[in-house]
């Protein structure tokens, strides 16, 4: 991995801890321990962020027992909202504003603090502050430096930016914790301590006895930090990524037209990496239309539907992979887009992922071939106004992104016999693309179209069906190219298309 994110404070005095809480939170908790009683210790990611000057969003409390009964207390304190987590664990959330605080109580084969640290996934989680009492303590006090509990030299790994194993069962006590590891290092900058990597080397395949919405979250996590390329090219390197998407496996040593210097896999983890590179510089890679990318590529969720595009667009090709003997052994990966983005839909069933976000990313597969196509269209023979604003029409919402993902394409494919050119062809495209939706699309949509569904049965005297569709769409796209004026040129154009309908349909029937 790349550098640390952040240097790591020696020590944490009392007011820096409590600084954490707000002063209801403080009250309601004091409150909470005369109530209880008992040790209350502040433990894991909380103790790691304070220590790596993060203010935590999320307070991870631990008890000896009673965790649920405790959380339901606060949130009645508090006003905040109860969440019950595990039915068999003694686990509970309570939300409060913009602040989660996680309730815990000691694992069942432990007795005490220090026994559930090391029971913990990784050292620099395994620690502990106890917080009972910080918040009896005198305020002359707080200024002094607290005790952390650190029973697997969790600080020093922290101070060393080491990602380790508590212990050589972490990953049987919980399959996810093979992702996990990741995620820290993507999201820290840390490095896996070898002896960790070569535990997921051997375990690896445990990933797939866990529950598939929690391999999702923890994929996205990835997938949504600055540090993905890096982190997915680690987890092929150890090969916890084919037990996750195999798919992705078969695409090794698939070579690729003269057109690519990589192999699929490679290439397509390399147009993750650029893709990583557009998102962080719009503006460089399309001047004069970086605002428009900027607007919007403001959107976590967009970025990571880009990602995913990226390091996923190519899953069809090892399934469409063919060799034309009789064309000079020229290699090809006939409709390897549409193949694509249906093998991506039934990976994507499998995460559970949304429907909504299934279906954008799933459509910016299935389409990123397109701007390509276009590209070579304008080179050739010149664009079309027609083919433009078909183009424009049929991914709007997300041309934008469908922009990003070939600009990475393509610069993830520098083989000899690519275009050099096509880059800053891409950027051209879309910023003409850009103009001709501003000055053909946009100002149709505020006024009424010129053929309703109505006037297709009134004058044309048709029953609704996808011949409906087809004709509307066409009257709006020649609307917009300016073939098409005014009510009458319309209804004309509908009548040549439902003559031409109707003989095509004699033609295959005879």
């Amino acid at each position: 991995m790349a550098s640390v994110d952040a240097p790591v404070m020696p020590r944490l005095t009392g007011e820096q801890v409590l600084a954490v809480l707000p002063q209801e939170m403080k009250k309601a908790l004091s409150a909470l321990q005369q109530q209880f009683g008992g040790p209350l210790y502040l433990a894991g990611g909380v103790v790691r962020d304070l220590l790596r000057k993060h203010i935590p969003v999320d307070i991870d409390l631990t008890v000896a027992a009673g965790a649920s009964i405790r959380a339901e207390r606060l949130a009645e304190l508090l006003g905040g909202t109860f969440v019950s987590l595990k039915q068999e664990e003694d686990t509970a959330r309570v939300v409060y504003h913009n602040m989660t605080v996680d309730f815990s109580a000691y694992r069942q084969e432990t007795a005490t603090i220090v026994e559930d640290l090391r029971c913990r996934d990784l050292t620099i989680n395994a620690l502990a502050i106890r917080l009972d009492t910080l918040l009896e303590a005198s305020p002359e006090l707080w200024p002094n430096p607290v005790v952390i509990l650190d029973p697997s030299t969790g600080l020093a790994d922290l101070q060393q930016g080491v990602l380790r194993v508590v212990h050589a069962e972490s990953f049987s006590s919980d399959p996810l914790r093979l992702l996990r590891v990741f995620r820290f290092a993507g999201t820290l900058g840390y490095t896996v301590e070898h002896e960790t990597m070569d535990l997921v080397r051997r375990q690896c395949s445990m990933i797939a006895t866990a529950a598939a919405e929690r391999i999702a979250h923890e994929l996205d996590l990835i997938m949504s930090g600055s540090r993905a390329y890096a982190t997915v090219a680690l987890m092929a390197e150890c090969g916890l990524l084919w037990h996750i998407i195999p798919d992705l496996a078969t695409g090794i040593g698939m070579v690729q037209p003269e057109s690519h210097h990589l192999d699929v896999w490679n290439h397509s983890l390399e147009t993750l990496r650029q893709a990583e590179r557009v998102l962080a510089e719009p503006d460089t890679f399309f001047p004069a239309a970086g605002e428009i990318m900027a607007a919007y590529l403001n959107s976590a969720t967009r970025c990571l539907e880009l990602k995913w595009a990226a390091l996923l667009h190519d899953l069809g090709k090892p399934a469409t992979h063919a060799l034309q003997t009789d064309n000079g052994n020229r290699i090809t990966f006939y409709r390897h887009d549409q193949v694509g983005s249906q093998m991506f839909d039934d990976l994507a069933r499998g995460l559970r992922w949304s429907n909504e976000q299934r279906t954008r990313v799933g459509r910016l597969i299935a389409e990123h071939m397109r701007p390509f196509h276009l590209a070579n269209l304008a080179r050739a023979d010149g664009l079309t106004l027609r083919a433009a604003i078909r183009m424009i029409r049929k991914n709007e919402e997300q041309l934008p992104g469908l922009f990003v993902l070939a600009m990475a394409d393509s610069l993830a494919g520098q083989g000899v016999g690519c275009i050099k050119s096509m880059e800053a062809e891409l950027a051209w495209l879309y910023r003409h693309l850009e103009k001709i939706r501003q000055l053909h699309i946009v100002p149709q949509k505020t006024v009424p179209p010129l053929l309703t569904g109505n006037d297709l049965i009134r004058e044309l005297h048709l029953s609704p069906g996808p011949l409906f569709k087809r004709i509307l769409d066409t009257v709006e796209e020649r609307r917009m190219t300016g073939e098409v004026t005014d009510r009458a040129t319309a209804l004309n154009l509908a009548k040549n298309l439902v003559d031409r309908q109707m003989s095509d349909r004699n033609v295959n029937e005879g």
